[in-house]
C-alpha cells in the first residue's frame, strides 16, 4: 500500500491548546506523524510518496470561499493586530446574536470557530493546504486504479465543516477527497469515520446529499467532543435523508460492541454500492488514549482493518486522530496491515 506524505505538516506546530482550563502543549503535534512514518518504514508496508498539488479548486468544491480566505489570512491578521500569543477565539455569534462576519480578527476567529481549544499559529494554513493535497493525491491514485492508499494527513480534517474549523481541523481532507472522486466520475462514494470523535464536519458537508454515504462510529456526544452533533437520530436532510448513519457509544466501550457497530456500518456501505470508500482513520479509540474513553487494544486495530477490507472496495485511508503518541504508529499501521492481509495486498 502506497503512503502519501508531506513534510509540510511540520509547519503546523502550535504551542498552545486550551484544555481543562489551562493552556497546555497541544495533543495534536508533529511527532504523531513521525511515529506513524517510522512504523510504516519499519514494517515495509509500501512506498512513501510526496503529494501532487491540485490547487484550490478541490478545496473550494467543499468549503465556503469566505472561510478559506479567512484561514489563509488569519495568522497575518492576528500578527498585524499586535496580539502576542497564538490566535484563539474568545467570543462567538451565539443564539439570538447577529450572524455577520466581523472585520476585526478577534471577531472573525469566533465567527469561523466551532470550538476554542485549537489555536491558529504560524504555518497553520500552509500545513492544512498540504494535508488536503495529500488526501487529494490519495484519491487520484484510486481514480488511476490503485486498490488502497494511505494519506498520512496532518493536521487532521474531519471536524472542519463547510465554514468552521476546530478540533485540530482546518480543511476537511476526507470530504475533499470524496468530492474529488465524485468529480472524477465516481457515481457514489462512502465515508466511514472510525475516529473516536464524531466527524461533525463531514456530516455537515454531505448531510443533504444522496451521492455520499456518511457513517460515523464515535463516543456519545452527550459525553464527548464535539457534543453538538453525532446523535443516532441524525440521518440526513432532504435528498440526503437516510444517507447519514451515526453510531454513538458510551464510555468504556470495548471492541465487541464497537465491532458490532462497524459490521452494521459496513453492511449499509455494501448496500449503498459505492465506487470507492474513504476511511477517516482515527486510532484514538485506543484504550490508553489521553482524550478518549473507548477501550480498543492494539491487536483490535488489525482486526478492524481486515473488516474494512471485507467489502472489497477501492479504499483511501485518511489519517485523523490518535493521541497516545507512543503507540499511534503501531495502531495506525495495524489497521493498514490488517486491511492488506485480508485484501491480499
Amino acid at each position: 500500500m502506497e503512503t502519501i506524505y508531506s513534510e509540510k505538516h511540520r509547519l503546523r506546530d502550535a504551542k498552545t491548546e486550551l484544555y481543562g482550563g489551562e493552556l497546555v502543549a497541544p495533543f495534536e503535534r508533529p511527532s504523531r506523524a513521525d511515529h506513524i512514518l517510522a512504523r510504516l518504514r519499519e514494517t515495509g508496508l509500501g512506498p512513501v510518496s510526496s503529494p501532487d498539488d491540485f490547487g484550490m479548486a478541490p478545496i473550494l468544491a467543499v468549503h465556503d470561499a469566505g472561510f478559506v480566505a479567512f484561514l489563509r489570512e488569519a495568522w497575518r491578521e492576528w500578527e498585524a493586530s499586535g496580539y502576542p500569543g497564538e490566535a484563539i477565539p474568545t467570543c462567538w455569534p451565539a443564539r439570538r446574536m447577529a450572524q455577520r462576519v466581523p472585520e476585526f480578527i478577534e471577531g472573525k476567529l469566533g465567527y469561523y470557530a466551532l470550538a476554542c481549544e485549537t489555536s491558529i499559529s504560524q504555518g497553520t494554513w500552509e500545513a492544512a493546504y498540504a494535508s488536503a493535497q495529500t488526501a487529494l493525491t490519495g484519491a487520484q491514485r484510486l481514480k488511476d486504479g490503485a486498490g488502497a492508499v494511505f494519506a498520512l494527513c496532518r493536521p487532521p480534517g474531519h471536524h472542519a465543516a463547510i465554514d468552521m474549523y476546530g478540533g485540530y481541523c482546518f480543511l476537511n481532507n476526507a470530504a475533499i477527497a470524496a468530492q474529488h472522486l465524485r468529480d472524477g466520475g465516481a457515481r457514489r462514494v462512502a465515508i466511514l469515520d472510525v475516529d473516536f470523535h464524531h466527524g461533525n464536519g463531514t456530516q455537515d458537508i454531505f448531510y443533504a446529499r444522496d451521492d455520499v454515504l456518511f457513517a460515523s462510529l464515535h463516543g456519545d456526544p452527550m459525553h464527548a467532543f464535539p457534543h453538538f452533533l453525532g446523535h443516532a437520530d441524525e440521518t440526513g436532510r432532504g435528498a440526503g435523508e437516510g444517507f447519514t448513519r451515526n453510531y454513538p457509544m458510551p464510555p468504556g466501550t470495548g471492541f465487541e460492541l464497537w465491532r458490532a457497530a462497524l459490521a452494521d456500518a459496513l453492511g449499509r456501505i455494501v448496500q449503498f454500492a459505492p465506487d470507492a470508500l474513504v476511511v477517516s482513520l482515527g486510532v484514538d479509540t485506543f484504550e490508553n488514549d489521553p482524550i478518549s474513553f473507548f477501550k480498543l487494544r492494539s491487536a483490535d486495530f488489525t482486526t478492524l482493518g481486515g473488516d474494512i477490507a471485507g467489502p472489497g472496495l477501492p479504499t483511501l485511508f485518511v489519517m485523523e486522530g490518535g493521541y497516545d503518541i507512543a503507540e499511534i504508529g503501531v495502531n495506525a499501521v495495524n489497521v493498514l496491515s490488517g486491511f492488506e492481509d485480508r485484501a491480499g495486498g
